[in-house]
């Protein structure tokens, strides 16, 4: 499956971006998917994830509360909307899809991995 991931730029402090990935090549409502963020010099970081139905959701605690994942299974599509934006947020943010249908937060569980869109809040 190929991910395309798009929606990142540059927002002030206390704003709002959409993240989205769409995927071809494969039945996407067989996957769950999940997007992680890496900031130069940091290892790779879980930001959350969604089941292949779309029924269960989970989230790093750094983002609960403030992001939220959803999937539209008839667009091949996967959102991040991410609200309360901090300076810490900032990264290259990754959308991956797993075979699982309900994957955990371990980056191995994730077969596919898109290209990545970048993430700048600014203070």
């Amino acid at each position: 499956v190929q991910l395309q991931a798009s929606g990142g730029g540059l927002v002030q402090a206390g704003g709002s971006l959409r993240l989205s990935c769409t995927a071809s090549g494969r039945t996407f409502s067989d996957y769950g998917m999940g997007w992680f963020r890496q900031a130069p010099g940091k290892e790779r970081e879980f930001v959350a994830r969604i089941s292949s139905s779309g029924g269960s959701t989970n989230y790093g605690d750094s983002v609960k509360g403030r992001f939220a994942i959803s999937r539209d299974n008839a667009k091949n599509t996967v959102y991040l909307q991410m609200n309360s934006l901090k300076p810490e947020d900032t990264a290259v943010y990754y959308c991956a899809a797993s075979h699982l249908g309900v994957p955990g937060p371990a980056s191995s569980r994730y077969n596919y991995w898109g290209q990545g869109t970048q993430v700048t809040v600014s203070s």
